[in-house]
């Protein structure tokens, strides 16, 4: 870790001096005779902490801070002098300083005062990097994939961030609704405050209401302490429910009242608490068909699905699967420190065809296991898994009332040479693509199978 610098600006020689005496075992100092040094320095050099006089020859040491706050490296400011009063220290706190001392200076709390400045400057330093790779994290512009389908959802999330309206996000399991919460939250006015999530499925129903609203002591058995709950948590922020369709009665009437009021009550209370928290939903259930059977409210519903974005399942994008799967498998060797894994044409063929069931969790966690399994390899159809040779993509269901596709003639299943195809397509699947085992498996000789794949090029590996 590098040392800190420190800028010691005082018009007394000996003060400076003492100083310099006193910490220059422990940090990279520069000392300024005055206000005018000391900003040339400010410009000059970069500086974590700055102890300055208040009254100096010339300008005083309120300019110092003034112009140590406006560099974009802002350095903590102390300040010191021998006319403390409570309007200085006022003033001087007023204008940014971290911390105020009167002269005669104690050392040891000087010393204390600069450590907890610098650990100071490290909190705020490393909140920013944190924000930094969040919005970096969760930008729009990072999203993989140039899909129509994509797009669509994209254009939305863009319109919907910067407002306040509640968002209900629907899909299948393993879409990314949870990023697009984030996202959402990450692009809108308040990307510094909470973003806060809740899986309502992974809790019991009597410890869900609980965990949304918090509790007073004594609420219950067990409660021996006051509780804030996430909607608490999230004010000012974002409050993102997962799998909203899950929650029970109770819980939908409280969520109603605050949506409709934005107070609630903590549990063993009736004193209703304010929060300004944006709520985002997400669910993988058909909420309309969990209404129709009484199961769900439907005003709350409708109070949810002020916005509905309905994120694509992956095999309706079947575009960004080969880009996806090259992020993920860089993602994963990068992660890893393991050079990726090559695909051939026919592997990246297999997998733009397959269904996803597990949409992107599903291709998250094939690249990781073919990164950590396969590292560096060149991987050709025959060196994946079974299912992916059996699981292709169907055409995507056509919206109610719509007419199914017209069906097209079968080919012969009386097809002598269609059907020896098959069977040797799947003996080499089931072998990984080793034409000595594939002939033994099918009972024939390896010449003869040899044969075959020179009449058949799309079968060879």
């Amino acid at each position: 870790m590098a040392t800190p610098t420190i800028l010691i600006v005082d018009d007394e020689k000996n003060t400076r001096d003492g100083l310099q005496s006193a910490l220059e075992g422990s940090y990279e100092l520069f000392l300024a005779r005055d206000a005018d040094e000391a900003i040339r320095l400010l410009d000059a050099e970069r500086f974590d902490v700055v102890l300055t006089d208040l009254r100096m020859a010339g300008k005083s040491g309120l300019s110092v801070i003034d112009k140590a706050l406006s560099l974009p490296a802002r350095p903590v400011c102390i300040m010191m002098t021998a006319y403390g009063n409570v309007e200085t220290a006022v003033e001087a706190m007023r204008r940014g300083a971290h911390d105020f001392l009167a002269k005669p200076l104690n050392l040891e709390k000087l010393e204390l005062i600069i450590q907890r400045a610098l650990q100071t400057r490290r909190v705020v330093e490393e909140n920013k990097e944190l924000h930094r790779r969040l919005d970096k994290k969760f930008s729009l512009a990072g999203i993989v994939g140039n899909s129509a389908a994509l797009a669509h959802v994209v254009k939305q999330v863009r319109q919907v961030a910067q407002s306040k309206a509640t968002v209900l996000l629907l899909g299948e399991t393993g879409t990314g609704k949870e990023l697009f919460a984030q996202m959402i939250h990450q692009n809108s006015q308040r990307p510094a405050a909470p973003f806060v999530p809740v899986h309502c499925a992974a809790l019991p129903a009597n410890l869900l209401e609980s965990e949304l609203f918090g509790y007073e002591k004594g609420a219950f058995t067990g409660a021996v302490e006051r509780r804030i709950g996430r909607f608490e948590a999230a004010d000012g922020g974002t409050l993102f429910l997962d799998e909203i369709g899950e929650i029970d009665a109770t819980t939908q009437v409280k969520l109603l009242r605050f949506l409709e009021t934005r107070t609630f009550e903590r549990l063993g209370s009736h004193k209703p608490i304010q929060v300004d928290a944006r709520l985002v939903c997400a669910t993988n259930k058909n909420l309309p068909s969990t209404v129709s059977r009484g199961d769900f409210r439907e005003d709350l519903f409708y109070r949810l699905s002020v916005v509905q974005i309905t994120l694509p399942p992956l095999r309706e994008r079947p575009d960004d699967i080969p880009l996806l799967l090259n992020h993920y498998l860089r993602h994963f060797s990068q992660e890893n420190s393991l050079p990726a894994p090559t695909l051939k044409a026919d592997a990246q063929r297999l997998l733009s065809a397959y269904a996803w069931p597990g949409n992107i969790r599903e291709l998250r966690n094939l690249c990781e296991n073919l990164v950590v399994m396969h590292s560096g390899a060149e991987l050709g159809e025959y060196d994946l898994e079974t299912r992916f040779h059996t699981g292709a993509a169907t055409p995507a269901t056509p919206p109610d009332g719509a007419s199914p596709p017209p069906a097209t003639a079968a080919k012969s299943p009386l097809s002598r040479r269609e059907n020896e195809k098959r069977l040797l397509r799947q003996a080499l699947i089931e072998v990984r693509g080793n034409r000595t085992k594939a002939a033994t498996l099918l009972g024939i000789s390896r010449r003869t199978l040899h044969r075959k794949l020179v009449a058949w090029p799309e079968l060879d590996v």
